[in-house]
């Protein structure tokens, strides 16, 4: 009897150890503004291609004019045009195209996209 519980208690003792490894995984980071730029990067890098999982973006929207709206298999999330200031959003990336855009000037080239893969 105490040999199991000893066995279950370690066991427990390893899921809980390993659980916050495995969540954990660099930030991404979205800037829109001051001026007519819009990105997202990956330890400070542009962001081209990720791996499917969950991940924190800081949002950073520098300017009212702008917003950031990031789009892609299920995730439709964005900042209000007449915000600015920082946001962090925690988001499940899929596999498939993501495209983020300023939805005012997308039409002049205010957008950018990255593929999650599986």
């Amino acid at each position: 009897m105490f040999r199991t519980a000893l066995v279950t208690l370690v066991a427990a003792g390893l899921i809980v150890a390993v659980a916050p490894a495995l969540a954990s995984t660099a930030p991404l980071t979205g800037e829109v503004g001051p001026g007519f730029s819009i990105e997202v990067k990956k330890a400070n890098k542009d962001l081209k291609t990720i791996k499917a999982g969950t991940y924190k973006i800081k949002v950073e929207d520098k300017s009212s004019i702008h917003n950031f709206h990031l789009m892609g298999p299920g995730i439709n999330k964005k900042t209000g045009v007449g915000f600015k200031g920082e946001t962090t959003w925690t988001i499940k990336l899929k596999p498939g195209k993501y495209t983020y855009q300023c939805d005012p000037h997308a039409a002049s080239g205010m957008k950018g996209s990255f593929k999650v893969t599986s």
